[in-house]
Parts: structure tokens; sequence; C-alpha cells
């Protein structure tokens, strides 16, 4: 299946590297670019990219609103946030948003065709070295919710358990041999996870984990 790429970035050349990168992938396809946050919440809402690469600083309307406004209309589009620091408040706060992870603008051409994907199949959570420690440190900014906890106790036993090695950064093989179940089996608990907390995704659980406190920051 094509993974359809939306490009937000008010930097042309950034926006000009990225195209060339993507380009050249047979199962990406690239529909469109946007100069600025507006321009990237009217392009999203007409094209339906399946994920839309978001510059986190721009004019105008930043990423972060960008993804807010995106995020809150649609939960199929993942968005992946673009920053030039791996630590950047800018991030926390689209991440909290509804962003599915982030990626540092130098990264190289495999490392970015490798996060669409990642992020369009919804599978795992993007890990640059910093990304755990980034989830742990903003998810206690906050107090703990009581929407969340009332959320955490409809888990069952088992999907708890899924839940504490999803927040801290196991893949579903990882889960599936640590609890002696089936990879597929790990797939279908995620999957209601999901729903049961209302996260877009992986990364959405992770700062759900932390925030009701099933997983400490270390």
């Amino acid at each position: 299946m094509t993974i359809r790429v939306l490009v937000a970035d008010d930097q042309p050349l950034m926006r000009a590297a990225f195209e060339m990168t993507l380009r050249t992938e047979e199962d990406i396809e690239l529909v469109g670019e946007a100069s600025d946050g507006l321009d990237a919440v009217e392009q999203a809402r007409r094209l339906r990219p399946d994920v839309i690469l978001m510059d986190v600083r721009m004019p105008g309307l930043d990423g972060v609103e960008a993804t807010r406004i995106l995020a809150a209309e649609d939960r199929t589009t993942k968005i992946l946030i673009l920053t030039t620091f791996d630590i950047d408040e800018y991030v926390i706060e689209a991440i909290r948003a509804g962003a599915s992870g982030f990626l540092l603008k130098d990264a190289l051409p495999d490392e970015l065709v490798h996060a669409v994907r990642v992020v369009a199949a919804g599978d795992a959570l993007l890990a640059p070295s910093v990304t755990r420690r980034m989830i742990a440190r903003f998810a206690t900014q906050k107090p703990r919710s009581t929407a969340s906890s009332g959320r955490l106790a409809e888990l069952t036993d088992r999907e708890r358990e899924v839940l504490v090695l999803i927040g801290l950064g196991r893949s579903n093989g990882e889960i599936a041999t640590e609890l002696f179940i089936a990879e597929q089996t790990v797939k279908t608990h995620v999957g209601k996870i999901l729903a049961k907390v209302g996260a877009r995704d992986r990364v959405q659980a992770v700062i759900f984990a932390y925030d009701t406190g099933i997983v400490e920051p270390t």
C-alpha cells in the first residue's frame, strides 16, 4: 500500500530535500507541500495524507497548533514532528497534542524513510536515543488525571502487563517473548489497549502509561 505524505516546512530547501528523498521510494507518494501551519491544516483536510512531516516552528500557525487541530479532527493521519533540537518544548507540546513522534532534521535519508513507514504503520514508537527520556520528562509535567485513571481501570490484567511493556519501549516481538504469548496475540492486546484508553498510537499509549503512573520515569 502506498503511503501518502504531506510535507509542512517553512524552509523551501528543507521541503526540497524531503521531496528528493521520498520520491525515490516506490511505496511513498508525496502528495503535497505546505509552507506554514495554516496551509498544512488546509491541505491535510483536502488531501487526507497518511503521514504529515510537520516542522514544529513555522510562522503564523505553528506546528504545535496545526497538530492539535488535525489530531482532534482525524485519528487516521499520523503526524511526525520535525525539529532541530532533540529536546524541545515545542516538540513536547506537539506530542501531547497528538503527534506520533519526532525526527531530527539532520536525520539521514534512510532514517527519514524508515520513520515515515513506522509512523504510517502505527506499529512502534520512534526511538531516537532521547525519545523515552523526553516522554518521561513531559509525562511528569502535569498532575495525573482522574479520567486517565478511569480508563486504566477498564484494562484487563493482561492488557495492563502489555501496557507496561509498551511504556518501557518494548516491541511487539519483545513483549511476546517476555509474556510467552504469540506476537499476533500481542497485536490484538495492543489494539484493545489503544481503543480503551483513547490513544491514537503507541506513542500516545506510552504517554498514557506515564500519566497514570503504571510506568514511572527513570
